[in-house]
């Protein structure tokens, strides 16, 4: 695997359900991290999840020594993690003023820029960071990028499951078949759909993902339309094998979050379709008001490693209850309810069947899982009770950087977990609303 973002088309599809959540998620608050983080420890409370004490105790540290790289990084990601942009330019420059070299600094800063299509600053982090692909690519991005036009879309599912799917134009063409997956980054393209599009990379690279050698291809698409609602100027991507044949063939493309951060969606399962809304201050606070008179309360949301969406949630087994921050995947290919991580299913004593091991393949790696049975599965009033899991015993609940978030994680909630709900993100305020039943 070249790096931990470039996943084989066949892979990423495939392995969703089962590791999605590998670097996607955050912490199981046990004991120990909570003692640690009741010692106002910067550094346990991070990995606890506790993001707003953690920011805090950084700057108490960058008070006293100004010169701590690491609170100051750690300051600039907490910032990141919840949008909060001003403050993670902030922090990050301070930590590049220290060491200019710093590759994770560099990451971050880059993903600070491209969330809010400052494509040309982010160029140089890029670089920075030993990403080739993104420098480029994002070099080539020219005028503004991701222009909505129009206001409200309603896209039906034209497919639940294994994985759900939505019709979509590509620059104009007939209709296509998109699965969609917040846990992929960009949009991207069979390559027989970008060739029919008349695209042309702006960077190629041949890589091994795990299953052989492929062409990976970056490139600038004019427009892609969902419903009412099209976007113009975007980064988009697509691989091919060796001898030029599509690589997968399940659909012509995948929609992955930074289409969605660019709009106000919900994931209306129990409606079985996509509302996108135009991102603005009006939709935001009309959807906070339906959320209110209803009765929903908001779940705080984190956005790590440019797409791995995080909010708050937990597991019950036979010998107790954990509740931490966990990733929310929407959409992608599986039959499970949520992802478990091994330590989490053993702490709990969440009922794991070892003897029917299912091998499966995700982030270019192979792996082990096995079926799990939480007694109950919870994200907010949302909860699944018994409901068929996976859990993989060799997942850390920390994956550090440059692979993972550098929290701890219980584990995430997956396609399945979503099917009695309609779910509405609104990333300018970073909340979460999940509903019972379809939207209105």
């Amino acid at each position: 695997m070249a790096d931990g973002r470039r996943w084989d088309r066949r892979s990423l599809l495939r392995g969703a359900a089962a590791l999605a959540g590998a670097a996607a998620t955050v912490p199981l608050l046990g004991e120990a991290a909570t003692a640690l983080a009741g010692g106002g420890d910067a550094d346990a409370l991070f990995e606890a999840g506790k993001f707003e004490q953690a920011g805090r105790a950084y700057e108490e540290i960058l008070k006293k020594d100004p010169g701590n790289l690491h609170a100051a990084r750690r300051r600039g990601y907490v910032g990141l993690l919840g949008n909060r942009f001003p403050d993670a330019e902030k922090y990050l420059k301070t930590a590049l003023g220290l060491a200019p070299d710093d590759k994770e600094a560099h990451q971050l800063l880059g993903d600070c820029y491209i969330r809010q299509d400052k494509f040309a600053q982010s160029v140089p982090h890029w670089a920075a960071a030993g990403d080739e692909s993104y420098a480029q690519w994002f070099a080539a991005v020219r005028g503004e990028a991701y222009q909505v036009h129009g206001d409200t879309a309603r896209v039906p599912f034209e497919q639940m499951d294994p994985m759900p799917l939505v019709a979509a134009s590509v620059n104009g063409g007939a209709a296509k078949r998109f699965m969609f997956y917040t846990g992929a980054p960009n949009l991207s393209l069979r390559a027989s759909v970008a060739r029919e599009a008349g695209l042309r990379p702006v960077f190629s690279q041949e890589t091994d993902f795990g299953m052989g050698l492929v062409r990976a291809h970056w490139g600038i698409l004019d427009s892609f339309e969902l419903g009412g609602i099209e976007l113009r100027n975007l980064p988009v991507s697509w691989t091919e094998t060796t001898s030029g044949e599509d690589v997968d063939a399940d659909s012509d493309g995948l929609i992955g979050m930074w289409v969605f951060y660019h709009l106000l969606p919900t994931f209306d399962y129990a409606g079985r379709q996509l509302i996108l809304r135009r991102r603005t201050a009006e939709t935001a606070q009309a959807v906070r008001a339906a959320a209110a008179r209803a009765g929903v309360r908001p779940l705080p949301v984190w956005l790590a490693r440019e797409q791995y969406l995080h909010s708050v949630g937990g597991f019950t087994g036979a010998a107790g209850s954990a509740t931490g921050v966990v990733g929310v995947n929407f959409g992608g290919v599986g039959e499970i309810a949520a992802g478990v991580r091994g330590t989490t299913a053993e702490r709990l004593g969440i009922r794991v069947d070892h003897e029917r091991q299912i091998g499966t393949f995700a982030h270019s790696h192979p792996a082990v899982v096995y079926p799990c049975y939480p007694k109950e599965v919870r994200l907010g009033d949302a909860v699944a009770r018994d409901v068929y899991c996976y859990t993989n015993p060799n997942q850390p609940l920390n994956v550090p950087w440059p692979y993972g978030t550098g929290f701890d994680s219980p584990g995430w909630f997956a396609h399945c977990f979503w099917k009695p709900y309609n779910v509405t993100v609104d990333f300018t305020h970073m909340n979460l609303y999940v509903a019972r039943g379809k939207a209105a």
